[in-house]
């Protein structure tokens, strides 16, 4: 298996069109045509999985966390950019895919709310577009006898494919009327005379990579001098892509029961507790690693519980202030824990690849008792 197809695979579990426009995600060190064999599997990639990877003859690092998040100036062995300088040398690829993740269903948010038992979770916020991207509407109106040619070229093109169909399109028959002016050169009727033509009101879906390139075939293939048509931007009604999960639990629990599964699933050693430490809850978030700024509408959401790794201190007092009970794991471990899950996928998927989740890949805080 070359990488550019275990890309293929890893879009099948996170489309990486879903990470935010602040992340970088995708191939960030190697290349599309290196071989994989063995994969390390881990949230940060420091220099002891670096070395961990080496030792297991792994040839590529998947990674939740980016290896690199901004543009570098130089790469040294010593300082910050030693991983980096390491891996380049032992010719190890790096694969991150982080807020993708996060947003994807089913993906590390999905498994925090799987914590609460939340019955139907929703997105909070941060939303993107749906993995299938941005489509358009486009509209044209075609003589009758011309519709399949003019069809034909848009599909060609790259109108007409929803889900496993392709060549869609709806058609409409009308009347279409126009009085060719001064300098016109009609293709149909004569300049100065009304005219009134049996024409098909042509429509097809067109992704927004492609409209451009539709536009044109259109144009081309239509008879009419000036061809009118519509371009309609689609918006997808009902499912959100974003960051987080809200919901309503399947039934009340007590904030007690639920902190002793949140340990058990994740594996936290201790907790961050914000707000009352006793109470029933009915209604709770869920947002993996840093969102604060979520936290704004879990309040306004009436929530009871909010379970993220980390808050900033005004974010936290803004929480009491209200009355929500937040509950903060620290970043990686809000996160660690679905790496587990992540890996049954990845297994079933690629048969004919090792994958082995990091054994040094640990949570940067050390929790000890003063």
């Amino acid at each position: 298996m070359k990488i550019k197809h275990l890309a293929a695979e890893i879009e099948k579990i996170a489309p990486l069109n879903l990470a935010l426009d602040w992340d970088n995600v995708g191939l960030l060190i190697g290349s599309e045509t290196a071989n994989v064999k063995r994969v390390l599997l881990t949230i940060d990639v420091t220099k002891d999985v670096v070395a961990e990877a080496k030792k297991l003859k792994c040839d590529t690092i998947l990674s939740y966390h980016p290896v690199i998040w901004d543009g570098l100036k130089k790469i040294t062995k010593q300082g910050p950019t030693g991983p980096i300088y390491d891996l380049v040398r032992s010719g190890i690829n790096v694969f991150s895919f982080h807020t993708a993740y996060d947003i994807t269903l089913g993906g590390v948010n999905d498994e925090l709310a799987k914590i609460l038992s939340i019955a139907d979770p929703k997105p909070i916020g941060d939303f993107v577009e749906p993995p299938q991207g941005i489509f358009y509407k486009l509209t044209t109106f075609v003589p009758a006898k011309n519709v399949n040619a003019v069809a034909d070229a848009m599909f060609k093109a790259g109108a007409g494919s929803i889900g496993n169909y392709s060549n869609c399109s709806f058609r409409s028959e009308g009347t279409g009327t126009f009085l060719p002016g001064k300098g016109s050169n009609p293709a149909i009727g004569k300049k100065g005379k009304l005219e009134k033509v049996n024409e098909v009101k042509l429509e097809s879906i067109v992704p927004a990579d492609k409209l451009n390139a539709v536009i044109d075939a259109m144009k081309t293939a239509h008879p009419y001098e000036t061809p009118a048509y519509d371009v309609f931007r689609q918006y997808e009604i009902g499912a959100k892509f974003g960051l987080g999960r809200i919901g309503e639990l399947t039934k009340p629990t007590s904030l007690t029961a639920l902190i002793k599964n949140i340990k058990k699933v994740t594996g936290a050693k201790a907790i961050g507790l914000i707000g009352p430490a006793r109470r029933t809850v009915n209604k709770a978030a869920v947002c993996a690693g840093s969102c604060g700024a979520i936290v704004n509408t879990v309040i306004a959401e009436n929530c009871d519980l909010y379970l993220t790794g980390e808050l900033k201190h005004h974010q936290a007092l803004a929480a009491a202030e209200a009355g929500l009970t937040c509950i903060c794991l620290s970043h990686t471990v809000s996160e660690r824990f679905a790496l587990k899950n992540l890996a049954k996928v990845l297994k079933k998927q690629l048969k004919d690849v090792t994958i082995t989740v990091s054994k040094t890949d640990a949570d940067p805080f050390k929790w000890i008792n003063i």
